[in-house]
């Protein structure tokens, strides 16, 4: 039997099969990858797990929906609930970072710093920023936002072996340089950014201090990593689904002056956003929350785990960066695995135990080199949310010891990952509906 269109026309049978079978193919997809996932361990240091309730606002109207600029201030009708969800999100957020301002509309946290160039800068404007061989992230490189902006990229001096910038020198290129914008934070980010120092050189020259949080922005709210703001950043922004562990969005947090915030706002809407994906939106409001309630135990244990592991590969013979300072003070290692054949090597065997890590540059490492770099990253934030503990970093350790040092066979690996994997499988630090519920008629109140 053919099957009518929706335009009236008769399909071939065989047409109308084929177009059913395209579409359960990405449902079959989706259910590989939650296999993939569920019986792996997961140390991607730049992802995390949502709660439930969170998940459940992805799947709401919101996602249908299009809200351009303030609440108050919108271009569309229909906007009344989403403002009081906004406005809510505004509320809880200014609560959890104890800061006068947020922006919770940028969709990742790449844009939020896109919107911050764009409010704060010009073509042709100096900005200081950390190295790429430092763990700077990518969009503060040439050829990343920074560069598309056309700014004049002066880098930061960096310690190799902890990744982190060095405070005097740094005060010092600011001073010489007099940029427009100082930008510190890192995508390996193992130890706080000496704020302090940078700030006081900063306000010398009348630059703003911009703080890139992406990665640690969970480990700031659960007041474990360090306080940018009473630190001396003007500024904050974001992802939400990494140490923070929300949805893939971003934000922005301020304590900033009003005129400099304004250029900021300016800078996400219209610079570079429309409309902001009110789904994930809601789905941070419900995490923000979470964190208002389970941050500081979940930063705390994320830390734990983190230096635990850093200890135990360094046990077994794993070079571990920043081993004088214990390794680590946030949820990322980076270790050098030269003598077992390079990141691209190790990354490779370990995906193949199911054990889910990226090959990561190190700052001896030439540009070239990365798709085969020196290093590794790992990430200790959701394998933490799922209830693991500093026992367990041991028998992952043994793990990546047997599959990259000892070269044991990825199969056998790989049914232990599975057994260890298959004790953990909820998501915690997160309310249950009924909590959920009961926390917001509190608030509403």
């Amino acid at each position: 039997m053919n099957r009518p269109s929706d335009s009236g026309e008769t399909l071939p049978k065989e047409q109308a099969v084929s177009n059913i079978s395209s579409a359960l193919r990405f449902r079959e997809l989706a259910q590989e990858n939650n296999k993939l996932f569920r019986e792996s361990i997961p140390l991607i240091a730049s992802e995390n797990l949502m709660s439930p309730l969170a998940m459940e606002m992805l799947l709401s109207d919101f996602g249908f929906r299009y809200a351009e600029g303030l609440p108050g201030h919108r271009y569309y009708q229909g906007n009344q609930i989403v403002d009081q969800m906004e406005e809510f999100v505004v509320e809880l957020g200014k609560k959890l970072f104890n800061a006068r301002q947020i922006d919770p509309r940028p969709i990742s946290g790449t844009v939020a710093n896109m919107g911050t160039i764009y409010g704060l800068t010009s073509p042709g404007d100096t900005i200081t920023t950390p190295a790429l061989a430092g763990g700077g992230h990518i969009s503060a490189a040439e050829f990343g936002a920074v560069g598309f902006r056309g700014l004049r990229r002066v880098e930061l001096p960096f310690d190799p072996e902890t990744m982190s910038v060095k405070p005097s020198e740094a005060a010092s290129v600011i001073r010489k340089e007099r940029p427009k914008v100082v930008l510190v934070g890192q995508s390996v980010f193992l130890f706080p950014a000496p704020l302090n120092e940078i700030s006081e050189a900063a306000r010398e020259v009348g630059a703003p201090v911009w703080y890139d949080g992406a990665h640690v922005l969970g480990l700031i709210a659960g007041r474990q990593f360090q306080d940018p703001l009473r630190e001396g950043a003007d500024l904050i922004t974001g992802s939400t689904h990494k140490t923070f562990p929300g949805p893939q969005h971003g934000i922005a947090v301020g304590n900033a002056p009003e005129d400099t915030w304004k250029k900021i706002q300016r800078g996400m809407f219209p610079g570079v956003l429309s409309n902001h994906h009110l789904n994930t939106m809601a789905a941070l409001g419900v995490t923000l929350a979470e964190e208002l309630e389970f941050g500081e135990r979940y930063a705390r244990d994320i830390i734990r785990n983190s230096r635990a592991l850093g200890e135990e590969l360094h046990n077994l013979g794993f070079r571990v960066l920043g081993e004088k300072l214990g390794f680590t003070r946030s949820h990322t290692l980076a270790l050098d695995v030269r003598p077992q054949g390079g990141g691209k090597l190790v990354a490779e065997t370990l995906e193949r135990c199911g054990i889910i890590l990226n090959k990561n540059m190190l700052p001896d490492d030439d540009s070239r080199k990365s798709q085969n770099p020196s290093g590794i990253r790992i990430g200790s934030q959701e394998v933490t949310r799922l209830g693991m503990g500093p026992s367990e970093m041991k028998e992952i350790a043994s793990l990546i010891n047997r599959a990259v040092a000892k070269h044991e066979s990825p199969e056998e690996i790989r049914n232990e990952v599975f057994e260890l994997k298959k004790r953990f499988r909820e998501v915690k630090y997160c309310f249950g509906r009924l909590e959920a519920y009961r926390y917001f008629r509190i608030m509403e109140e």
